[in-house]
């Protein structure tokens, strides 16, 4: 039987023996406590190396490789030097390669866990092998060593501080660690580290370390790594209510024991020194043994909670003065300096999201950023303008621990629509227009059908209506386009550039060849003949479309930011339904959420998509550009509901609109489409039209208005209609001028 003798400096009185099979051999371990006396301990090493196969050394100060660099202590070296019989160990060896394979296992079978996480080691010496894993997928780490070994009060923020530190060490360490925290934390740098455990995601550290800076409040929700947790231990991480503990010591036996335990079985198994065995040496033990981490859940609820960020910006001067206390009264002149001024402001945080919770258990926080440019300003700058603002915001993301960033509003038009900051960007890049495609032909869908003007037969492959997409060459617009190809008689893709729009149709053509598509620079005169009209443009206030001219009881979805209808042209059509694109209910009630304009719990679309790619732990480039692919609207709009988004009820520029809302529209649109000439004249306009039979030049002339009437249905019967409406559309065109 092979005998393993474990001397710590812990307390005696937590000493045990007990026997086991390990390796294909039978072990007696026996571990005895130096209650924190390196000359005990030093004396139960001298004496029990002549009844042991091997003896490890626990809850010591380590000797460190970092980097090039190996810094040696010289108590734990002058302790290990007394045995000379048998092999001897601190577990060193055994511990760096079970706490790289545990940040891999855990990466991997948690997906992504540690993206972007802000660590803090509470040892970068001791732990530098993990810090280098580590730095895989994160560049938030910090290093306390600075602050417990010589009550540096700043924290070392990369691996190359830490590297530094420990080339500039000329100092012996204390022996234990425990000694380590006595002297240095104190007062002020007590608090420091207290602090910095509060914004960490992951605190890595001994148990000793951990209990000395943390507590209820500070490590509540958070991951710990640490070794050989036993049920006395894990009540006090129980106690803090620790999301997850990481034990990088696998539990083997019955008895919880520590690395420098294991490695001495098996140097004692194999009849080796530690000199004599390589790292694949115990990497085929470990395989053997199939040792993988312990993950444990303290609060017996484990919380994978995703974070994400998400760019947002004042639409107008009136935003502006939301965000500031500026009064009312400031001159325009005075308004202009200070939207200027904003532009040129850094990002900064708005609130921060919290509780967002999906059905399948999946949780998201996250934070708006806002960037101070009005679209406006950001048409007035080069497009290098607002990338380094979004860049700069990035930058402040990734720092705060967010795992993707979303581009709101008008930022994510701006230049290549968001290739150029996903390129650069330290984070994973979204626009959200795949959502906000989703969402918006999703309210236009819902909105036609609770009209129910359009009517669809059940053996109709597609819905009889037309419908028009303009701005039909961007992001949002081109994918619009696709799916109501696919679901409309005739679409009409219109915008500035014909060579675009060509190559779209083709494009669309290519992949519905029985879809009837036409392309319109000049739309204004088709606009009578649309059952649906999404506007989709980077138009920043200019006016896009004649609202007088659009058909009763017309749904308009509009998906610009800054909307293409403001309310004063909503108003002139009150048969008309305009809704502002496809807002998202999310699943739970948000914590820590301002205002964005919207009630309370519904989002944008596009920062709707941000949040499910969190929620789904979906951490990268999803949407850029401006040929949004019609795969990704599928899966964004399936993602979204398997994590319970839903569609906000339909709203306006007034607000929601209610059943009774568009009953009213219904009610005027089917009025006014008994005297509707095809876009002469707004409602409102119609009634001097019934006037005109009153003249009766002859009595041949007299009868002429009653045959065009049945035919108005015909497009070729809208044509004579068009005639009078011209002399009409000067007088029609001043009333918005009054």
């Amino acid at each position: 039987m092979k005998k393993v003798v474990t001397v710590t400096l812990g307390p005696s009185e937590q000493d045990f023996s007990f026997k086991t099979k390990f390796l294909g051999q039978q072990f007696e371990v026996t571990r005895l406590g130096a209650d924190d006396d390196t000359t005990q301990a030093w004396e139960l090493m001298r004496r029990h190396q002549a009844d042991a196969d091997a003896i490890g050394l626990g809850e010591i100060g380590d000797h460190y490789q970092v980097g090039l660099r190996t810094v040696v202590n010289k108590e734990t070296k002058r302790l290990l030097n007394v045995v000379t019989r048998v092999p001897v160990t601190t577990g060193a060896t055994l511990r760096r390669l079970l706490q790289v394979r545990a940040v891999r296992h855990v990466q991997h079978e948690l997906g992504h866990y540690f993206n972007n996480n802000i660590v803090l080691f509470l040892s970068g010496m001791r732990n530098y092998d993990m810090a280098v894993a580590m730095s895989d997928y994160t560049k938030n780490l910090n290093f306390a060593d600075a602050l417990f070994q010589t009550g540096a009060p700043a924290m070392l923020s990369s691996l190359d501080q830490l590297e530094l530190y420990a080339k500039g060490i000329k100092w012996a360490l204390p022996a234990a660690p425990r000694e380590i925290l006595e002297k240095s934390l104190g007062g002020l740098k007590k608090k420091r580290i207290v602090a910095e455990v509060a914004r960490s995601h992951v605190i890595v550290g001994t148990f000793a370390e951990l209990k000395a800076v943390g507590n209820p409040a500070n490590l509540a929700g958070k991951t710990v790594i640490t070794s050989a947790v036993d049920d006395e231990r894990l009540a006090y991480f129980k106690l803090c209510k620790v999301n997850l503990v990481i034990d990088v010591s696998p539990k083997l036996f019955d008895q919880v024991v520590g690395i420098n335990v294991i490695e001495a079985m098996m140097l004692a198994a194999i009849g080796k020194s530690p000199e004599e065995v390589s790292d694949d040496d115990f990497v085929e033990m470990i395989d053997e043994l199939k040792i993988t981490p312990r993950l444990l859940h303290p609060t017996g609820k484990f919380r994978n909670i995703r974070r994400f960020a998400f760019v947002i910006h004042p639409l107008s001067q009136e935003f502006i003065r939301k965000g500031f206390p500026i009064p009312k009264a400031t001159p325009k002149f005075i308004m202009d300096k200070v939207e200027t001024l904003a532009a040129h402001m850094p990002p900064m945080v708005y609130c921060k999201m919290e509780n967002i919770i999906s059905p399948t258990g999946a949780e998201a926080e996250g934070w708006l950023i806002s960037v101070g440019g009005t679209p406006k300003e950001m048409l007035a700058r080069s497009p290098e303008f607002t990338y380094r603002r979004l860049l700069q915001a990035a930058e402040m993301a990734e720092k705060l621990g967010a795992q993707i960033m979303g581009l709101g509003a008008f930022t994510k038009v701006v230049g290549d629509a968001g290739i150029t900051v996903a390129r650069r960007a330290p984070l994973p890049i979204t626009t959200g227009n795949s959502y906000s495609a989703s969402g918006a032909l999703w309210a236009a869908a819902d909105a036609m059908r609770r009209m129910g003007l359009v009517k669809v037969n059940k053996g109709d492959k597609r819905v009889p209506a037309k419908t028009m997409v303009i701005g039909a060459s961007g992001s949002i617009g081109s994918v619009s386009a696709r799916l109501l190809a696919m679901a409309f008689d005739e679409v009409v893709i219109a915008g500035r550039d014909m060579k675009k729009l060509e190559e779209l149709k083709k494009s669309i053509l290519k992949d519905t060849p029985d879809a009837k598509v036409v392309c319109s620079i000049d739309y204004d005169s088709l606009l009578a003949d649309m059952d649906m009209i999404v506007t989709s443009t980077s138009g920043a206030g200019k006016k896009i479309l004649d609202i007088t001219k659009v058909k009763p009881g017309c749904v308009i979805t509009d998906v610009a930011r800054p909307l293409d209808l403001p309310p004063e042209e909503v108003a002139k059509r009150p048969d008309v339904l305009v809704i502002e694109s496809g807002e998202i209910e999310l699943p739970t009630k948000v914590r820590g959420m301002k205002s964005i304009g919207l009630p309370n719990n519904v989002i944008y679309a596009c920062l709707a998509e941000t949040i499910v790619l969190a929620l789904e732990g979906r951490f990268e480039v999803f949407t850029i550009g401006r040929d949004t692919e019609w795969p990704k609207v599928k899966e964004i709009y399936k993602l979204g509901l398997k994590h319970g988004m839903k569609l906000a009820a339909i709203s306006g520029v007034k607000g929601v609109y209610s059943d009774k809302d568009i009953a009213k529209v219904v009610e005027l649109a089917k009025k006014a489409r008994l005297n509707w000439n095809g876009g002469g004249a707004a409602p409102a306009a119609e009634a001097p039209a019934k006037k005109a039979p009153a003249k009766k030049p002859a009595a041949k002339k007299a009868a002429a208005p009653a045959k065009p009437m049945p035919a108005v249905k015909k497009m070729a019967a809208t044509k004579p209609a068009t005639k009078p409406a011209a002399k009409k559309a000067p007088a029609k065109k001043a009333a918005p001028a009054a």
